[in-house]
């Protein structure tokens, strides 16, 4: 061990990461003890010792990655269980054997009929209802074994997956979901727990030991229920639909599971019980999310019934289609391989007897050539070659690296020209006009968008073309009927909204949304080392008035009990917490994109008033904090060891663990879940600065533009766009020195993103962004917003002016009173006073 020490003086151990975390803010709560028996490095390094910093090779592979809702569905259970958990698969096995053989002492699980196994699923539910807690937590082990697939009589993982598939519908069809929400709720609101938990110095994995196995026993239901499968019984596809509208109605205590996930979140996050597992609580949130809500199919199925009832035109193409069938463009050059080339040019310069004019030629064409040796030193790698694809032929093989072979369908399927129809708003079209009015006759006409009366020719082809390509979205008609109910709230009558799964979702989320934006949040902190890359979640965003080292600890469901004594131990301890915050990151970030891109389509405000309190929250400088890192180190970082993975842990005899074996069995390219997590923050980046001129303005000061070009670097096409939307927004912000050095970052954007036929975004020229204005634009908003919701949904506070009055005398005096009791104690009194003191004119009472 010693020598093995000496060899990897690098090595990094868990506590390593968790010192990283906890002492600058994380908030790990590790004793001195513990502290002391834990190395002090990076585990990182280790891992990647072997491998070339991706940010100076000048050409990287193409991502071969499919962007879905989710991974495979092995990779997504596996990543269910941290593998401090491993030990536990034994202790669930001997529970289920322990009750399965003093009910059926000669045969196996798989060797019963479908009547025997269902009758022991309903004794091991009656046996969720004994009062003793450990006779509980043994029975709910035995549930839970077998919904990962009752493994040891199993030969083979294909085999665990089919028992997994059977045992989860048979669970369901008895009714343990009810029962399991149930003592979640128990569990929950258990304030002994919490308050041992709250006084603990080091939380670990046995103090969550309950609330593990039954969200264990839940994710594996829902994760896989939610997965279609062809070969699935009929009556499998009834219960999958019976289930999918039972989670997404208040039937759970009144509410939705999701508001009572996000409950637990928030309980975690103010301190109140930090024993929560937080990864188990946000995959199972994310997984209902996207059962009952529907994923980025449903959504563009969701998307085109919507236009078709509004009777708007379809949308002029398929989104996900046309993504999918981009191409990569070749990432930014390094400062190092821009010194290389010039040098190898040099030298041929020399030999070569190529005219003049060629070389002048090849300088123009060469996709390496600095743009401007200006440049700040952050932007060393903006000199990008993201749109040249064919350098000049004469010097192909000696400045260009080989092209990496792709696949001739590729080359015919990509289409000619721009791969996006443009779009024009009506409002374009207005401003167009006005401008146009304003300058040949001198006077406007508001709204009108008809009347070309004396404008010249050019002008009227000009609005015949923008008219041609309007564009009417979902959200202006919704604005518009907003604006009616605001204006007629007595004629305009009652609106019909549709209790739909999102709808019921944002009314139980609603009260408390500011708060649970806050708390689930904040995947970055100032205290956190960016230059680590998988650091960066910290789930900790209540605006508290803790102090930085008394943090919560994302990592309590991690932990073990006893801390690694060797360096193996650390290693693995070091990759398993690497692995936690990457999965954090990922159910965090895939929350929030489905939630803004189904409340976008359910309603405009409701998805304004998600996406202002995520900007309220700092969601803008928190995800560019996270970018500003080496992204390409991340998303290739390995952070899994494959034989530890369910369900080949179970299956498999576990080799050894050495150094060699924890690198083993894991070569593809990139880390899907990393790559997943970047492309889901940059979607929602897109999305809350989207038409937003003040929160466009924090990306430029943020200073976004040298952290986006360094994404470039990922060839994933995916990512690439959504990069180049973001850098497409604030070119006009960035002046002419940005746009001069970075030319093949605009050719980039031209070839790639979506074009407004009249959006001068890469000259600087709207009037429309003036910086006074920004208050103004986000206070409007928020009105708009409140107006929103309290009309729709706070009926208790409605105006009394719009309320109906009954005017029939009969039926006011026939209402009863109730007089509050001191009232009735003077009566007399006030008769005395009001009535018979006062003399009372009757014939002009009654007239």
């Amino acid at each position: 061990m010693s020598a093995l020490i000496k060899k990897n003086k690098k090595t990094v151990s868990a506590v390593g990461v968790m010192m990283d975390v906890g002492g600058n803010g994380g908030g790990l709560a590790i004793n001195n003890k513990q502290r002391a028996m834990l190395p002090n490095k990076s585990r990182g390094e280790f891992i990647r010792n072997q491998r070339k910093d991706s940010e100076g090779m000048s050409e990287s592979p193409d991502l071969e990655f499919d962007y879905a809702d989710t991974d495979k569905w092995t990779a997504e259970l596996s990543e269910l269980y941290s593998y401090t958990e491993g030990p536990e698969f034994t202790i669930n096995r001997k529970c289920f054997e322990e009750d399965f053989r003093s009910h059926v002492p000669e045969k196996k699980w798989t060797e019963l009929d479908a009547a025997q196994h269902r009758a022991h699923a309903m004794q091991l539910l009656d046996g969720l209802e004994v009062i003793r807690r450990e006779k509980r937590l043994n029975v709910a082990r035995a549930i839970l074994y077998m919904a990962q697939g009752t493994f040891a009589e199993c030969s083979c993982e294909a085999e665990v997956q089919h028992w997994v598939r059977y045992n989860i519908f048979l669970l369901l069809e008895v009714g343990t979901f009810s029962a399991l929400v149930e003592l979640l709720n128990m569990e929950i609101d258990n304030s002994a727990a919490c308050s041992s938990a709250v006084r603990k110095p080091a939380i670990s994995l046995a103090d969550s030991t309950d609330l593990r196995v039954l969200l264990n026993i839940m994710y594996l239901i829902v994760e896989t229920v939610q997965q279609e499968d062809s070969a699935d019984r009929p009556e499998w596809r009834a219960i999958r639909d019976t289930f999918q509208a039972e989670l997404g109605s208040p039937l759970y205590n009144n509410e939705p599971i999701s508001v009572m996930l996000f409950g637990m979140v928030t309980k975690f996050s103010t301190g109140h019980a930090p024993h929560f597992p937080m990864k188990k609580v946000l995959l199972l949130l994310w997984k209902s999310i996207l059962f009952t809500l529907g994923g980025f199919e449903q959504l563009q199925n969701i998307k085109v019934g919507k236009r078709e009832e509004l009777r708007l035109p379809p949308l002029p193409e398929d989104s996900i289609r046309v993504i999918r069938s981009m191409r990569a463009a070749s990432p930014p050059a390094s400062a190092s391989d821009l010194i290389e080339q010039q040098q190898k040019r040099a030298r041929r310069e020399h030999k070569s007897l190529t005219k003049q004019d060629n070389l002048d030629a090849f300088n123009e064409k060469d996709p390496y050539k600095a743009d401007d040796a200006r440049d700040e030193e952050d932007d060393h790698d903006d000199n990008d070659n993201a749109l040249e694809t064919e350098p000049f032929p004469i010097e192909r093989d000696d400045v260009m690296p080989p092209p990496i072979p792709h696949p001739p369908s590729e080359r015919v399927s990509f289409p000619k020209g721009l791969p996006w129809a443009p779009k024009v708003r009506e409002k374009d079209i207005e401003n167009f006009l006005e401008s146009s009015r304003s300058k040949f006759i001198g006077y406007t006409l508001g709204n009108d968008t008809n009347t070309v009366v004396g404008l010249p020719r050019p002008i009227h082809e000009s609005i015949r073309t923008l008219k041609q390509h309007k564009y009417v979205s979902i959200a202006e008609i919704q604005i518009l009927k907003e604006e009616e109910f605001q204006k007629t709230p007595l004629s305009g009558g009652e609106e019909d909204v549709e209790m739909s799964a999102i709808e019921l979702l944002y009314q139980g989320i609603l009260p408390s949304l500011p708060q649970y934006m806050y708390m689930v949040l904040l995947l970055q902190s100032p205290s956190i080392h960016l230059t680590t890359p998988g650091y960066s979640i910290l789930l900790a965003a209540a605006p508290t008035s803790k102090a930085k080292t008394d943090s919560i600890n994302i990592l309590a469901d991690v932990l073990p009990e006893e801390m690694p004594t060797t360096v193996l131990q650390s290693m693995k301890l070091g990759v398993d917490v690497n692995r936690h915050k990457e999965i954090i990151v990922k159910a965090i970030s895939a929350v929030l994109l489905l939630l803004l891109k189904h409340f976008k389509l359910n309603h405009i405000y409701q998805f304004e008033y998600m996406a202002q309190h995520l900007v309220f929250a700092n969601c803008i400088p928190l995800i560019l904090k996270f970018f500003n890192q080496n992204i390409m180190s991340y998303i290739t970082a390995k952070n899994s060891i494959s034989v530890l993975d369910f369900p080949h842990c179970v299956v498999h005899e576990l080799p050894e663990l050495t150094a060699e074996s924890l690198e083993a069995g894991d070569n593809n390219q990139f880390c899907w879940r990393n790559l997943f997590s970047c492309i889901n923050l940059l979607r929602i980046l897109n999305k809350l600065t989207k038409w937003k001129h003040s929160r466009t303005m924090m990306l430029v000061v943020f200073k976004s533009a040298p952290i986006l070009k360094r994404a470039l670097k990922v060839k994933q096409a995916m990512m690439q766009l959504y990069v180049l939307k973001l850098l497409k927004v604030q070119t006009k912000y960035l002046g002419r020195q940005w746009r001069k050095s970075n030319m093949k970052t605009m050719s980039a954007i031209y070839q790639k993103v979506r074009h407004r036929l009249n959006d001068d975004w890469a000259y600087g020229n709207d009037l429309d962004a003036r910086p006074w204005d920004f208050q103004a634009e986000e206070c409007a908003l928020r009105a708009n917003i409140e107006r929103f919701n309290s009309r729709r949904y706070d009926k208790a506070q409605s105006n009394p002016d719009f309320l109906p009055v009954d005017n029939c005398l009969q039926s006011v005096l026939g209402q009863r009173v109730e007089l509050p009791e001191d009232f009735q104690m003077n009566y007399d009194l006030w008769l005395e006073r009001e009535v018979f003191s006062k003399p009372i004119s009757w014939e002009e009472l009654l007239q």
